[in-house]
């Protein structure tokens, strides 16, 4: 995790945007399992937003997040500070090595995290390894060529061949909502529950905020730095991708549909 190239980056845009999710919106399949006093990790937190909210539900279990990047670990603690978390702890690290003793958690969670990673399966061990026996591993992942929008914007269509690309540059998985089940098996585990839920952007407020943080992560984010680097586009093609998804946020009739896998497995 920590060493391969992550296709989003850490660019304001990118955080920015993770830090509105939560566990009602990205974690629902998973919060009908959850008890006080569990232990969770979640892997890959970011800047902790949903894992302050489970932190809560789980309370006075103590939860762990874990993710690559000093300086999002370092939000997710003034998050929890600021929310008077004393059950939550943040730290880095790396999903293929995790730093912590076998059978050490009841939950281990991720969100959003498998689709960037070369080896989601050894990932998925990992996290089994630390999952007590008996306890869950809960995974959550988008497919991008699952994504539907109208008006159906050409500048749109060649944001998703660029992302297609960019991300199988780095040996990462952009579709991986549909391959979690085939992922979960070959990780060894053999009692779970697939699920599926959505995202959707349709109402005026959402579109705005949607494609105006898309237009950012277009032209300032590892989007754009990796687009250029490898040739997939140019300045030009930055602009006018960025330019479509403010085109259909102020589109009156616009709709933006992504879809996500889920999965509940016991260790």
């Amino acid at each position: 995790m920590a060493s391969e190239q992550y296709s989003h980056g850490h660019h304001a845009s990118v955080v920015g945007a993770h830090a509105v999710r939560t566990a009602a919106d990205s974690a629902a399949y998973l919060l009908p399992y959850l008890e006080p006093g569990m232990t969770l990790l979640d892997v890959g937190c970011g800047p902790g937003s949903i894992t302050a909210d489970l932190a809560n539900l789980v309370d006075p279990g103590p939860v762990t997040g874990l993710d690559q990047s000093e300086d999002v670990v370092a939000q997710a603690r003034k998050l929890a500070a600021a929310r008077g978390l004393d059950n939550a702890e943040f730290a880095a690290g790396n999903v293929y090595d995790l730093d912590f003793p076998d059978a050490a958690f009841d939950v281990v969670h991720a969100h959003q995290v498998l689709q960037h990673l070369a080896d989601p399966v050894a990932a998925l061990r990992e996290m089994r390894r630390v999952t007590r026996p008996g306890g869950i591993v809960a995974v959550r992942d988008a497919d991008f060529h699952g994504m539907s929008w109208y008006p159906e914007l050409p500048e749109l269509s060649e944001w998703m061949d660029t992302y297609q690309r960019i991300a199988r540059g780095n040996a990462a998985q952009p579709n991986a909502g549909r391959r979690l089940v085939s992922w979960i098996l070959e990780a060894g585990f053999t009692e779970f529950v697939p699920s599926a839920s959505n995202w959707l952007y349709a109402t005026p407020e959402r579109r705005a905020w949607f494609g105006d943080g898309w237009a950012q992560r277009v032209l300032h984010s590892a989007f754009a730095a990796q687009a250029l680097e490898r040739e997939l586009t140019d300045q030009a093609g930055l602009a006018r991708m960025a330019g479509g998804w403010r085109r259909w946020s102020q589109s009156p009739d616009g709709w933006f549909l992504i879809p996500s896998g889920e999965i509940i497995a016991w260790a």
